[in-house]
């Protein structure tokens, strides 16, 4: 998995995370940070988060209070013989990219116990694979989590044979969502299958203290 202390952009004007692809986007008119495989990105600014998604998923977090809020965009490695979704090692994985979201939206000023949920992603579309129903254990694990550690979810698009392009406001927790059914654009699936051989070969980061 990505080290995010080696990756942090914390200086950003934007907000704090790993992904350092800011850019203003002309079509909707603000700036946005495109969030990659293995990224996330936090923000308290009126700024899109935008991400592409597979088979991996995307929690969006925010505390609407304090207007602050991020989004990761993750996957489980490969269970192996362990096709139990939401324990073991792969879980362990999930549960890191959750973690260190939810740590450091809270850093930034959010409160803990306001903050709510949406989720997306999950799609069955990385065919070929020894990963069985990578997707369906991906929603499913997202689910899990956040239910075990009761923030809301309050909008949710998971599943399905198809990828999904999100553009979320974490300033406001509006959501964009964009089907993307046409997989000839064979770009999706080429950065999941990178991703996927990244992740067989990376350790999962530390502890990760929860405030």
């Amino acid at each position: 998995m990505t080290h995010h202390s080696s990756h942090r952009n914390d200086n950003n004007q934007y907000g704090t995370g790993t992904a350092p692809n800011i850019y203003y986007d002309r079509q909707l008119d603000m700036q946005a940070a495109k969030i990659l495989p293995g990224e996330y990105f936090i923000t308290g600014r009126d700024l899109v988060l935008v991400t592409v998604l597979g088979s991996c998923v995307a929690a969006c977090i925010r505390d609407p209070g304090a207007r602050i809020g991020g989004m990761n965009h993750f996957m489980l490695p490969d269970a192996g013989k362990d096709s139990d979704s939401v324990t073991g090692a792969p879980a362990r994985y999930g549960t890191y990219a959750m973690e260190v979201l939810i740590n450091e939206v809270v850093k930034m000023g959010a409160r803990r116990s306001a903050l709510e949920a949406k989720v997306f992603g999950g799609g069955n579309v990385l065919r070929n694979l020894t990963i069985t129903n990578v997707g369906t254990r991906n929603a499913e694990f997202v689910l899990k989590f956040l239910a075990t550690e009761r923030i809301p979810v309050l909008a949710q698009d998971l599943a399905h044979d198809y990828a999904r392009k999100v553009y979320y406001y974490p300033n406001t927790g509006r959501v964009r969502l964009k089907m993307i059914r046409d997989m000839h654009n064979q770009t999706i699936i080429q950065r999941e299958r990178e991703y996927v051989s990244r992740i067989k070969t990376e350790q999962v980061g530390g502890d990760v203290e929860l405030f």
